[in-house]
């Protein structure tokens, strides 16, 4: 398995509560998940404690693929950090810090072997840039 590790990140105003449920949230996570805009996630579950388990479904609006995003969680600390095992057993680690009026969410992610690092980049920086927005929109 590849051990690289991406890192991408976002700085989102508003107060943290608002922030972490809107990250969190089934019923806003389908409103941004998405790393392109012929995308969409069409429903998400979401366990949030450690040992609960999310899965989020990602689909093409024209209806010719999807797939689950899905793992489960090693370590939630509210307002602060997430950690999770995804089903191929890479880890990713947010982190959610204050900075003045701003919310830094930082995710670190091991790469996968199937996309260059670029490409998964891109995808996962793109997915929090949406997050970004939406949040920022309501």
């Amino acid at each position: 398995m590849n051990t690289e590790k991406i890192t991408v990140e976002t700085s989102v105003k508003g107060p943290i509560e608002r922030v972490w449920e809107y990250f969190t949230d089934p019923g806003h996570i389908t409103h941004w998940y998405h790393a392109t805009d012929d995308w969409h996630a069409p429903s998400a579950e979401n366990d949030l404690r450690e040992g609960g388990t999310f899965r989020t479904t990602m689909a093409a609006k024209d209806g010719s693929h999807s797939f689950d995003f899905e793992g489960e969680y090693t370590i939630v600390k509210k307002y602060e950090r997430i950690e999770f095992r995804l089903l191929d057993n890479r880890m990713v680690a947010i982190t959610f810090s204050k900075q003045g009026d701003e919310i830094r969410i930082t995710e670190t992610f091991e790469a996968e072997s199937q996309n260059s690092l670029e490409l998964q980049r891109l995808g996962w920086q793109s997915i929090l840039d949406h997050f970004k927005k939406y949040a920022e929109s309501q």
